[in-house]
């Protein structure tokens, strides 16, 4: 702490240089991902035209009375109609943490928008006297799928670029986290799961833990009263209050002493002390006003139709595709080892109400397997048991359970009587999960919290989920969670 009461002018100016080397660093990101947005969209409706007129003898002819003038007034009218899309898509903000499926959902929005907007200029080019660029189906279908795809590669590349600068430490947010208990150290172990957002803990603050102390491996740099000379002499960029059992004045009070400095400043709520995200609604009785939870999504027999529909509609292309995979699956599993196939278990699901799930087995036909948590490196596992479930293989009898209607595709994944009597007794809200199906995938997972995690943690985004549910999101998880298996990043144990 002697070096952070020194000297916190110097400190301030290194702190202000850095700023302003990371804000070059910035715009020079961003006109990176502008000129590969660019150049997917200028290729890909150029390469379309060309491509229309070599199939289509009429309209070549049309296209090659298009003077040099047209062509230039149009592709200027293009790129500035897709440049405001964007923009107003937020898809060159750079915000870290951004999912990719999340990011290719804005492409497509950004791309229609901009494709249509350019038509409605063209149509109006006679108006002013200019003559407008032919457009045909083949043009407009053929520019739009080569515009998503092209956009979507090259945005990767630059994802992909961006990863490997901020392992070498550019672009990278120096961070200090408020709170050394449970929610500090959630957004510890998120940051740290997730390094390609460029986040680097410098330390906690906290009242409770000593300065000095490492709490898993990250110093406790001083005490809330202290926080700015801590954010001045650790140069921070991010400030993360995380924090349990406050009052909102003493939250204040923290952001209060962090917004005199050049930081960002976060609030990551404690999911069991506030609801998540707008639960509560003002309404009335009679002119008495009260207030009510939010109701879940799926309360709505026509959301629960949509979601039923997605449910078999995956299952069953999973079911019909996947056979001859899962017969080999069944046939090796009968030659490594005596005992049946299938693995069935009762799981807790809708309403809190028991149901038999299936999976393969993974595990020795002796091995104790009610009320034991699995665990990385587990000796009850199979060798073939070990890649089932590194690939999540194991899991793929439960699309049976889909088609029974006792599970969905996506939701909160299902556990033990044993475990859902504990954890309802000991979690608040725990049960409220159950206010839909279990799902084979869910947000938990696509967020890294599988096998043994904190069930806490893993409870506040199911409980995210189940209150924010749409078929979109339902759809982001498939598509995240497939990603994630072929990256290698979704692997159980």
């Amino acid at each position: 702490m002697a070096a952070i009461s020194s000297a916190p002018r110097s400190g301030a100016a290194s702190g202000k240089a850095t700023r302003q080397r990371m804000w070059v660093v910035r715009t020079l990101l961003i006109l990176a991902l502008l000129a590969c947005d660019s150049l997917a969209l200028n290729t890909a409706f150029l390469a379309a035209f060309l491509w229309t007129a070599r199939s289509d003898a009429e309209f070549a002819v049309v296209l090659a009375a298009v003077g040099p003038a047209t062509w230039l007034t149009s592709l200027l009218f293009l790129n500035i109609s897709m440049a405001v899309a964007f923009i107003g898509s937020s898809l060159y903000s750079l915000r870290r943490g951004v999912s990719r499926v999340d990011e290719f959902f804005k492409i497509i929005v950004a791309v229609s928008l901009g494709t249509f907007a350019t038509l409605i200029i063209n149509a109006m080019q006679p108006q002013f006297g200019r003559d407008p660029l032919p457009w045909s189906e083949g043009v407009l279908v053929s520019g739009w799928v080569g515009a998503v795809t092209g956009v979507t590669a090259l945005r990767l590349a630059h994802r992909s670029a961006l990863t490997a600068l901020r392992q070498r430490g550019i672009d990278v947010r120096r961070v200090i986290i408020v709170g050394t208990r449970n929610p500090g150290r959630v957004v510890l172990n998120t940051i740290r799961r997730q390094p390609e957002m460029g986040y680097h803990v410098v330390g906690f603050i906290s009242n409770s833990t000593p300065v000095g102390t490492l709490v898993e491996g990250v110093p406790v740099l001083g005490k809330p009263a202290a926080l700015g000379r801590v954010i001045r002499a650790a140069r921070a960029d991010e400030v993360i209050i995380a924090v349990s059992g406050r009052t909102p004045a003493e939250v204040l009070d923290l952001v209060a002493l962090a917004e005199d400095e050049s930081v960002e400043i976060k609030l990551y709520p404690d999911a069991f002390q506030l609801i998540t995200n707008n639960d509560v609604s003002i309404g009335d009785v009679s002119g008495l006003p009260l207030i009510g939870i939010r109701n879940v999504a799926l309360d709505s027999p026509v959301n629960r139709a949509l979601k039923r529909s997605l449910d078999l509609m995956v299952a069953t292309l999973v079911l019909t595709l996947g056979s001859p995979v899962m017969l080999l699956i069944a046939l090796l599993i009968k030659l490594e080892s005596r005992g049946p196939v299938f693995f069935v278990q009762e799981r807790v699901g809708l309403d809190g109400k028991p149901f038999p799930t299936f999976k393969f087995r993974t595990m020795c036909v002796d091995a104790p397997q009610i009320g034991n948590w699995t665990t990385k490196d587990d000796p009850r596992v199979t060798a073939l048991g070990r890649f089932l479930r590194r690939y999540s293989l194991d899991e793929l009898p439960q699309f049976i359970n889909v088609v029974r209607g006792e599970m969905s595709v996506v939701g909160p994944r299902p556990e033990q009587p044993v475990w859902v009597e504990r954890f309802s007794q000991s979690i608040p809200r725990y049960m409220r999960r159950h206010k839909q199906k279990a799902g084979i995938t869910g947000w938990a997972q696509v967020n890294g919290l599988r096998g043994d995690t904190s069930i806490e943690e893993r409870t506040r985004y199911d409980l995210y989920y189940v209150e924010n549910w749409s078929l979109l999101f339902d759809i982001k998880i498939i598509i995240k969670t497939i990603v994630d298996i072929l990256t290698g990043k979704n692997r159980g144990y």
